[in-house]
């Protein structure tokens, strides 16, 4: 599903990126840990095809990463970046949004929206404005928008950010379900609780 030989990126004389290979299957859910500078990020958003290699490749159902093809962008959904939001639309709207702009306008559309806003803890708070939560509620609406969309492969930069050990658990629990259904997961993460549901890990540095 997802695979990497040799990926490796440099700046001059900086390696940003040191020579990467491992490959994840359908339904696996892989780690990326690693101390801070050693490339996790820089490796998710290789395969996200935002940053380019100077070495070895990376390719996503054995096609080369490029965010440019619809086809590409069809397969991976990503918290790599923060995800844009509108600022007069509340939680439960911009989630319903992303699934409708995929699914279509239906009520299963609705429904499927309002099982992730359920499954992250963020029912009570739907009918808020972003600006009206909390950074670890605000982290939970980005992995919302991120869950919500069809994809056969997730890419997480520290999807742990901001939250507490309740809900970490909940997100490796979720993480876990969805690649029991199919979805391959790179995961850059410091959680051991993450790692733990893992079933692979790529160590950088």
């Amino acid at each position: 599903m997802i695979a990497a030989d040799g990926a490796t990126v440099a700046l001059g004389d900086t390696m940003l990126l040191a020579p990467t290979t491992f490959d994840a299957s359908p339904g696996e859910l892989w780690c990326v840990t690693g101390g801070n500078g050693t490339g996790k990020t820089t490796l998710l958003r290789a395969f996200l095809g935002s940053r380019g290699l100077t070495a070895g490749s990376v390719s996503v159902m054995g096609e080369p990463a490029d965010m440019t093809k619809p086809r590409h962008r069809r397969h991976v959904a990503s918290l790599v970046e923060p995800i844009p939001v509108a600022r007069d639309m509340t939680l439960r709207e911009q989630v319903t949004l992303v699934a409708a702009s995929w699914y279509g306008n239906t009520p299963a559309t609705t429904e499927r929206a309002e099982q992730v806003v359920e499954r992250l803890g963020l029912a009570a708070l739907g009918e808020r404005f972003p600006h009206q939560v909390s950074s670890g509620q605000s982290q939970l609406f980005s992995l919302a928008l991120t869950l919500v969309r069809p994809a056969d492969v997730v890419l997480l930069d520290e999807p742990e950010r901001h939250l507490d050990r309740h809900r970490v658990d909940l997100v490796a629990a979720l993480l876990a379900e969805r690649a029991e259904q199919g979805t391959a997961f790179l995961v850059a993460t410091h959680e051991p609780a993450l790692v733990d549901v893992c079933d692979g890990r790529v160590e950088l540095g």
